[in-house]
């Protein structure tokens, strides 16, 4: 990347890392990330690919995943410490959180890579308990970043919300679809204002579209351009002026057998 002090930060909810490695490899040699931070990696911890992708030029990796769902993983160029002790939310150890030390060439920087629960499709908890543990999920994840430090701290993942009017492709007929609801928006808006900024918008103002989702149903995706922002970078205020670029690799969306998320790169001059 030319200066040493950059860092290329890559998120993706993959959707099956050993079905759509190759896709990881175009990923690597196209982008040249520092980091990638997969969510849905569907790969229980033994059967993880760690050769394939140490071979990609990711000596350090970092992961947690279980058979067939969650999953999530940080693959670095840089050294990591795993940051221990992090919570079950919900009581539930169903992989949807890693976080570690980046240490890069300027000061350690502390990354964490969410899935957020999908939450199902009917937006009442008193019917759908999958839409109860996204919310709960959220709020206990705002409670715990609250008691944290929150310098020199990156926040990324799918967090299956999409919290803006131009982050869907319809605000009036999404508004009572899960992913847009307002009880959904108003949490992820919370854990928001602990102390992060959306590193997203920083680059494109909210009156302007931006998605880096669209669903599988949509045959000419490209065309019918029903998407949304389901996927976030944030960071601490004092990283927002290290904030350099950012890019959504919509071209993967077109990849054969792509997953329904694209990639999004964010750099930093750390």
């Amino acid at each position: 990347m030319g200066n040493a002090l950059a860092m290329r930060l890559v998120t993706w909810n993959i959707n099956s890392l050993r079905l759509r490695l190759p896709h990881l490899e175009t990923l690597a040699s196209t982008l040249r990330p520092d980091v990638i931070c997969l969510q849905e990696t569907k790969v229980p911890d033994p059967l993880f690919p760690a050769e394939a992708l140490r071979a990609l030029g990711y000596e350090h990796l970092h992961y947690k995943g279980m058979k067939s769902y969650n999953g999530v993983a940080i693959l670095s160029r840089y050294p990591l410490t795993p940051l221990d002790r992090l919570p079950d939310w919900h009581g539930k150890e169903d992989c949807r959180h890693v976080g570690a030390l980046v240490h890069t060439p300027g000061a350690p920087v502390e990354l964490h890579d969410f899935y957020v629960p999908a939450g199902g499709d009917e937006p009442d908890v008193t019917i759908n308990p999958k839409f109860a543990h996204k919310l709960a999920f959220v709020e206990e994840v705002t409670a715990w970043f609250k008691n944290r430090t929150r310098e020199r701290t990156i926040l990324v993942g799918d967090f299956n919300i999409a919290p803006l009017e131009h982050d869907v492709w319809s605000h009036k007929q999404l508004l009572k679809i899960v992913s847009h609801t307002p009880p959904e928006i108003e949490r992820l808006t919370a854990w928001q204002n602990v102390g992060f900024v959306d590193a997203m918008r920083h680059f494109v103002p909210a009156h302007e579209k931006l998605y880096t989702w669209w669903s599988y149903r949509n045959r000419d995706w490209k065309t019918s351009n029903r998407g949304r922002r389901l996927d976030h970078v944030w960071v601490t205020p004092d990283l927002v002026p290290s904030l350099s670029t950012m890019t959504v690799l919509r071209d993967a969306r077109d990849w054969t057998s792509p997953s329904d998320h694209v990639p999004v790169a964010v750099d930093f001059t750390l």
